[in-house]
């Protein structure tokens, strides 16, 4: 049974970090591409980026986010991660990972002084 848990979110002041993990179970992780999306209240679910399956992983990012995020994998603890830094109010979100078509319950993640 595929499981994904998100972890990390939390209530961040402008321009501050934070790291998002989603841990992965019941699949061969390493063979999987993995995703996080967004949703903030009101709007439809969003690609943030990408990374591809294998040791190294060729990563993806949208424009909104990019040189401010960072997605990386550990094949050995089957987790991804989603470093986040010069956060601005527009990055509140539900942050959710995914592989294939399976999804997780997503973190909060709320940018505000």
């Amino acid at each position: 049974q595929v499981q994904l848990v998100e972890s990390g979110g939390g209530l961040v002041q402008p321009g501050g970090s934070l790291r998002l993990s989603c841990a992965a179970s019941g699949f061969t992780f390493s063979s999987y591409t993995m995703a996080w999306y967004r949703q903030a209240p009101g709007k439809e679910r969003e690609w943030v980026a990408t990374i591809t399956s294998g040791g190294g992983g060729t990563r993806y990012y949208a424009d909104s986010v990019k040189g401010r995020f960072t997605i990386s994998r550990d094949n050995a603890k089957s987790t991804v991660y989603l470093q986040m830094t010069s956060l601005k109010s527009a990055d509140t979100a539900v942050y959710y990972c995914k592989a294939s078509n399976h999804w997780g319950q997503g973190t909060q993640v709320t940018v505000s002084s």
